[in-house]
């Protein structure tokens, strides 16, 4: 049962990062495609806001920028959405630029289109959670190994 240990956490570890792996790639496609077939539309910033991580003390905290957008479609409808990041010069009231896909509007990116920096981003991001991946399949093996030379358990 101790043994299990070794495999069942790096494995829920794997889990996980392949997980988040997966819903990185899902957004920059997204972003990527919006920006290359989606429509344009003029959009208000309406409200600007931050959030907090990290518990100060010895650990960083960071600080993200929200921003809430509207905007109407070609087709009359209005859409409001939240979109974290974006340029740091945009404020409240101010008017800017967004992409959508007319299937998918309330999806919209104020963010502006940068294929090169969302390759660089993304790639960095996938390759940190490759090593965390390599790490967990690192740690298993050399966990099984001392596991079968020590006939079972450790001592």
């Amino acid at each position: 049962m101790f043994e299990m240990l070794f495999y069942l956490v790096p494995t829920l570890m794997i889990a996980g990062v392949g997980y988040f792996a997966f819903r990185l790639v899902h957004r920059a496609r997204r972003i990527s495609r919006t920006w290359e077939h989606g429509l344009t539309a003029e959009a208000r910033c309406l409200r600007m806001y931050t959030t907090t991580s990290g518990g100060g003390g010895d650990t960083s905290v960071h600080t993200s920028v929200h921003r809430v957008y509207e905007y109407t479609t070609r087709e009359g409808a209005q859409v409001r959405f939240e979109e974290a990041g974006g340029p740091a010069t945009v404020l409240e009231g101010d008017i800017v630029t967004v992409r959508y896909l007319p299937e998918q509007p309330r999806l919209a990116t104020a963010i502006p289109p940068s294929r090169g920096r969302l390759i660089t981003e993304s790639g960095c991001l996938l390759a940190f959670l490759g090593m965390i991946i390599v790490f967990c399949l690192g740690f298993m093996a050399v966990a099984h190994a001392m596991f079968a030379e020590a006939g079972g358990l450790m001592p």
